[in-house]
C-alpha cells in the first residue's frame, strides 16, 4: 500500500520539521529520518515530551532505545528500518541526495521509503525538479521563511554582536576562534558534528541559557539544529569534503546562514576573520533564497547480491541506467569491503551467502576513529573473524577494548579520540546477536560514552568559557539585582560564580582574575555584598567574647578572620580600635564593628588586670603606698626593683602590708603581682606595652610553662620584664622562679664562694654550665675548676655501713649531685671543714693498706687515669657588662662586706678542688677601689648580720 506523497520545500526557518512531527503524531505509527544523530536526539526529546518515552524509539548507529510498545521511530537516515509498514514516513533535508558522501543513502530513501498513508520529503526548493521527475503523483507544498535574512558584510570577531554563531570548517579553526572569544568576550560554546549528543547538548545549554553569548560551530549547525542565533559569521568560505578543499556553494552557505533568526525574529549573516566578503550576487541569492535547481542525484544500487564477495562488489558498483542518477563515488563501506576481500583468510571465510552478508554488515561499521583505511580494515577483519567463528564478539575481548577507553583524564583532543573509539564499540553492541548480552553491553558502552562526554564538556568549558566574567557582565549590563551567597568558609559566589572570599568585613577578589575580569568581579561583588555586610555586622555584634581574640601583634580576630587592630590610645589601658571594613560596606557597619571590638577589649583588660585595677582604685591607700601603687599600675604590674629601690626603702611596714593585700610581692629582683604573670595577662600586657612604646613589631610572649628561655638579641629594653622574665646571660629566667632561686642563694656564703645545689639546678632546669652563665648574668662571678671524682670503696663484707648518700647515688654521679654535696656544709665552716663530701664522709672501712688502695684506684681509674669532674664556685661580684650602680657612701663601708666584695683565691687549676689551707684568711678592700655600699645590693643586709 502507498499513501499520498508530499514534498514540503522551502528555505530554513519555515517550520518544516515541526510540521512533519505534527503530521506523524496524527497517525498510529510513523518513522522519521534525520540527517544527524544530534538532530535525531533533539526530535526524539520533543516527541517524548508530547507522548512519553514508552511509545517513542530512537535508533542511530550508536544508540538504540526501543520500548516494547513503540509507535514512533526517530532515526538517522542510514538507520531507518525498512519493511515496517508504518502509517507515516518522513525524510528531512532531502536535498542531501546530491551530497557526494551520503547522497546515495538519501536518494535510496527518496525512491524506496513510503508510508502506508502518508510520506513527507522535507528540504530545499532546489529539489523540486528531481522529485517531480522521479516520483509519480507527488504533491508540493511551498513554505516561506518566517523572518527576514540580511547580509551585514565583514566584521572583526571582537565587534560581533551577542548571540552570534561563528562557523569554522576545521577543528583547529574552531578552537582558535573559541580561545579568542574567551579572552575578549568571556567565552563561547563549541558545537561540532563529532561531539556526542550529550556533550553537544551540554554545550548548547551554555549558549541557550545565556551563560555565554557566542557559539563556535562547524557546518553541523546547518542541519536543522534549532538555536537562538541572531547572527551567523563565516570564518572561511572553503571546506575539506574528505578528498579536497573546495569552495562552498551558495545553497550550502544559505543552509548555514539560515540558522540566524528563529521564529519571527530577523537574522543577519556575514563574514569574519580571514574570510573574504561575499560577492553581491551570492549574498543576494542567499537573502532571496534563489539557487540553481539540482538536476543530478547521487545513487548506489540497493539490489545487492550476496552469493560471493565479487558479486556483491559488482552489484554495489553497478550503474543506475538513469542519467539523473549519478553513480556515487566509492564510499567507506565499499572501500573496506574491497580491502577485506584482498585478505586470503577473510576471503576464504566469506564462502557462503550468509557469510558474505555478514561481511557486508561488518564493513558498514563507520570509521569513527578516522586513523587510516588500513587500520580500520584490520579492526573489521578481527570483528568478522570473531563473528564467523563464534557468531559473537567474545566478552573478554570487548571488555578489554572498553576498559582501555574508559578513562576521563587527558585534554580535549585525547577525550575526543576516546569518544570516537567508544562509538565503534557502541555501534557493535547495538547490532542484534553480535554480542552475548546486548542489553549489558549497550549499557556499558553508553555509560563510558556518557562519562567521556561529561569530561569533554568540562574540558571544553574550562578552556573556552570564562563563565564568571560572562555572567557578571551580562547581569551588570541588564542592571539586575545580583544574588550573592557566602558559605561558612567565607567563599563568595555571585550568581553561582566564585568571585573571591569575604575575610571578616573585607572582600578579597579571586587571585586568578586580572585586568577587565578583576574590575568586573569587584564591581559585581560589591553591589551584591551590601546586604551581607549588614547581616554579618549584626551577627558579629551579638557574638560572644569567646569568638573574638587578639593576636600578639595587636590584631583583632573574629574566629580566623581579621576584623581590626589595636592602635595607641590616650591611655595605655584604653587602646584605639582600627577596624578592617571595606568602604563599600558603609559607615554604619564600620561603627558597629568598632563598638563591638571596644567592648571586647575593655572587658578583656578588666578581667585580666582585675587585681591591679582594683589596687589603683583603692581609696584606702594613701601617701607613699598610693604613689607606689600608681607607679606599679603605670608599669602594668611588673617593676624591676633596681628602678624603684629608693621608693621601696621609703615604704614603711604598714604601706607594704597594704600593698601586699592586693597581691604585690616585693622580691629581691622584681616587684610584681604573681597573678599577672599568668599566660593570658602576660600576652595582653606585652601588646599594651608595645602600643605605649610605639613599636612596629611587638615582642611575643614565651610559651607557657618554661622556666628559662633563650635571650633575644636586640630586644627592646624592658620587653623581658613585660614578658615576666629577667634576662641573665644567654637565657632569661622567669621572675617568680628567680625569686625562689634568690631564697636559696640567701643561705649561702657569697664571700667565700658556694657551689650550686641540686635544688638550684632543679628550679632553673639547667645544666651546670648554663647555670654558671645565668649566675654571671645576675652579677655573680663563676670560677670553673676540675677535680678528681672520688668513688667510695665499699667492702663486700659490710655493705650495711655504706653511707646512705652514696648508696642512693648512681655509679656515675652527675655534676649536679656533686655540687649539691659540696654545698651542703654550713656557711660558717672553716676551709678545712669545707672538704668535698666524698672525703668528709669516708667510712672507717675505707681506710685500707697502701697496696689495697693502689689496686682499688687502678681498677677505678683504669689505664686512662682518674675520672675528673667540673665544678663552679660562685661569688658576688660586679654584673658582667654593667657599670657599678654608684659610688659607695662614706660610713657604710665595712671590711669584707657590701657590694663589690674582693674576690678570694679559688681552687688551683688541676688540683683536687680543695681550697688552699694557708691558715686564717682575711678580706679587705683595696684603698684605691674603695666605694660606698650599694643600698640596692640584695645581700647587704645579710652581710651586715653575719658581721655582727
Amino acid at each position: 500500500m502507498q499513501g499520498r506523497t508530499i514534498a514540503v520545500l522551502g528555505p530554513t526557518n519555515t517550520g518544516k520539521t515541526t510540521y512533519a512531527i505534527e503530521r506523524m503524531l496524527g497517525y498510529k505509527s510513523g518513522v522519521i529520518g534525520l540527517p544527524l544523530r544530534l538532530l535525531a536526539r533533539e526530535v526524539y526529546d520533543r516527541i517524548v515530551e508530547i507522548r512519553g518515552p514508552s511509545v517513542v524509539a530512537l535508533v542511530t548507529g550508536e544508540e538504540r532505545i526501543v520500548p516494547p510498545r513503540t509507535q514512533y521511530w526517530v532515526c538517522t537516515v542510514e538507520a531507518m528500518p525498512e519493511g515496517m509498514g508504518a502509517d507515516f514516513v518522513a525524510v528531512d533535508e532531502i536535498q542531501l541526495c546530491a551530497d557526494p558522501e551520503r547522497g546515495h543513502v538519501f536518494t535510496d530513501r527518496l525512491l524506496r521509503m513510503r508510508g502506508t498513508h502518508e510520506t513527507l520529503f522535507l528540504g530545499a526548493a532546489t529539489m523540486r525538479g528531481p522529485i517531480a521527475e522521479l516520483i509519480d503523483d507527488v504533491e508540493f507544498i511551498g513554505r516561506e521563511r518566517m523572518s527576514q535574512l540580511a547580509y551585514s558584510g565583514s566584521k572583526k570577531i571582537s565587534r560581533l554582536q551577542p548571540r552570534s554563531a561563528i562557523v569554522g570548517f576545521s577543528v583547529e579553526n574552531v578552537y582558535a576562534i573559541a580561545e579568542l572569544l574567551r579572552r575578549q568576550k568571556g567565552g563561547a560554546a563549541v558545537v561540532m558534528g563529532a561531539l556526542s549528543p550529550r556533550t553537544r547538548n551540554a554545550q548548547v545549554d551554555l549558549y541557550q541559557n545565556g551563560d555565554v553569548d557566542y557559539l563556535v560551530a562547524t557546518d553541523a549547525i546547518g542541519m536543522g539544529l534549532n538555536l537562538d542565533v541572531h547572527h551567523v559569521a563565516f570564518s572561511s568560505l572553503t571546506k575539506f569534503d574528505g578528498r579536497r578543499m573546495r569552495p562552498l556553494a551558495p545553497n550550502e552557505l544559505a543552509q548555514i546562514a539560515g540558522r540566524a533568526g528563529r521564529g519571527m525574529r530577523d537574522g543577519t549573516f556575514g563574514v569574519t576573520g580571514e574570510a573574504p566578503p561575499l560577492h553581491d550576487e551570492v549574498a543576494r541569492a542567499i537573502c532571496d533564497h534563489r539557487f540553481t535547481p539540482l538536476s543530478k542525484l547521487q545513487w548506489r544500487n540497493a539490489r545487492l547480491e550476496f552469493g560471493t564477495v565479487d558479486r556483491l562488489i559488482a552489484a554495489l558498483e553497478a550503474p543506475s541506467g538513469d542519467e539523473r542518477l549519478l553513480k556515487a563515488r566509492e564510499a567507506d563501506d565499499l572501500r573496506a569491503l574491497k580491502m577485506l576481500a584482498q585478505d586470503d583468510e577473510t576471503f576464504a571465510r566469506a564462502s557462503s551467502p550468509q557469510a558474505v552478508k555478514l561481511l557486508w554488515s561488518v564493513c558498514r561499521i563507520p570509521d569513527f576513529r578516522g586513523i587510516s583505511h588500513a587500520e580500520h580494515a584490520n579492526l573489521l577483519m578481527q570483528i568478522f573473524a570473531y563473528l564467523h567463528e563464534g557468531a559473537q564478539v567474545p566478552d573478554d575481548f570487548l571488555a578489554r577494548q572498553i576498559r582501555r577507553i574508559d578513562r576521563v583524564d587527558g585534554d580535549i583532543d585525547t577525550l575526543s579520540k576516546r569518544l570516537a573509539f567508544i562509538r565503534t564499540w557502541t555501534y557493535v553492541a547495538q547490532r542484534e546477536n553480535w554480542v552475548s548480552d546486548t542489553g549489558h553491553w549497550r549499557g556499558e558502552t553508553r555509560a563510558v560514552e556518557d562519562r567521556l562526554s561529561d569530561a569533554l564538556h568540562e574540558r571544553l568549558t574550562q578552556r573556552f568559557v570564562d563563565r564568571r566574567t560572562s555572567v557578571l557582565l551580562r547581569r551588570l549590563k541588564q542592571k539586575e539585582a545580583l544574588l550573592a551567597e557566602v558559605n561558612d568558609k567565607g567563599e563568595v559566589t555571585v550568581e553561582g560564580e566564585f568571585v573571591g572570599r569575604l575575610e571578616g568585613f573585607r572582600f578579597r577578589s579571586d587571585k586568578d582574575a586580572s585586568g577587565q575580569e578583576a574590575k568586573t568581579i569587584q564591581q559585581a561583588a560589591m553591589q551584591a555584598l551590601t546586604p551581607h555586610f549588614h547581616l554579618r555586622a549584626d551577627r558579629f555584634y551579638n557574638a560572644p567574647d569567646t569568638e573574638i581574640d587578639f593576636t600578639e601583634q595587636g590584631g583583632l580576630m573574629w574566629g580566623s578572620e581579621a576584623v581590626g587592630r589595636l592602635a595607641p590610645g590616650s591611655e595605655p589601658f584604653k587602646p584605639e580600635i582600627k577596624v578592617f571594613v571595606d568602604e563599600e560596606a558603609g559607615t554604619d557597619v564600620a561603627e558597629k564593628v568598632k563598638r563591638r571590638l571596644t567592648h571586647f577589649i575593655d572587658r578583656k583588660v578588666a578581667a585580666l588586670f582585675e587585681p591591679m585595677i582594683a589596687m589603683g582604685r583603692d581609696e584606702t591607700l594613701s601617701g607613699l603606698a598610693k604613689g607606689f601603687a600608681f607607679r606599679l599600675v603605670e608599669n602594668f604590674g611588673v617593676l624591676p626593683r633596681a628602678d624603684v629601690a629608693d621608693d621601696v626603702k621609703a615604704l614603711d611596714q604598714d604601706a607594704r602590708g597594704a600593698l601586699r593585700k592586693h597581691g604585690v610581692r616585693f622580691g629581691q629582683f622584681t616587684i610584681f603581682m604573681p597573678l599577672l604573670l599568668k599566660p593570658a595577662p602576660t600576652r595582653l600586657r606585652l601588646v599594651l606595652w608595645s602600643l605605649s612604646k610605639g613599636l612596629d613589631t611587638f615582642p611575643e610572649a614565651p610559651p607557657p610553662g618554661l622556666v628559662t628561655v633563650p635571650s633575644v638579641p636586640d630586644m627592646e629594653h624592658g620587653a623581658d620584664t613585660m614578658a615576666g622574665y629577667r634576662t641573665a646571660g644567654a637565657r632569661a629566667i622567669r621572675i617568680d622562679m628567680l625569686e625562689r632561686l634568690a631564697d636559696l642563694i640567701r643561705a649561702q656564703d657569697t664571700r667565700a664562694g658556694f657551689e650550686a645545689s641540686a635544688d638550684m639546678l632543679s628550679i632553673t632546669g639547667m645544666t651546670l654550665e648554663q647555670f654558671a652563665d645565668l649566675m654571671g648574668g645576675l652579677g655573680y662571678q663563676a670560677e670553673r675548676g676540675e677535680r678528681e671524682k672520688v668513688r667510695a670503696v665499699v667492702p663486700d663484707t659490710q655493705p650495711d655501713t655504706q653511707p646512705a648518700a652514696e648508696a642512693d647515688a648512681p655509679k656515675a654521679a652527675p655534676v649536679e649531685d656533686a655540687a649539691a654535696a659540696d654545698t651542703a656544709a654550713p656557711a660558717d665552716m672553716t676551709e678545712a671543714d669545707a672538704a668535698p663530701a666524698s672525703e668528709a664522709t669516708e667510712t672507717p672501712e675505707a681506710a685500707q693498706t697502701p697496696e689495697t688502695a693502689t689496686e682499688a684506684a687502678t681498677e677505678a681509674a683504669g689505664e686512662t687515669g682518674p675520672e675528673m669532674e667540673v665544678f663552679y664556685t660562685f661569688r658576688w661580684g660586679r654584673p658582667r657588662g654593667q657599670r657599678p650602680q654608684g659610688e659607695r657612701r662614706q660610713g657604710q663601708q665595712r671590711q669584707g662586706q657590701g657590694k663589690g666584695k674582693p674576690r678570694g683565691k679559688g681552687p688551683q687549676k688541676g688540683g683536687k678542688g680543695k681550697p688552699r689551707n694557708d691558715g686564717p684568711r682575711t678580706f679587705s678592700a683595696k684603698p684605691k677601689r674603695e666605694k660606698a655600699i650599694d643600698p640596692d645590693n640584695p645581700f647587704a643586709a645579710l652581710a651586715a648580720l653575719k658581721d655582727k
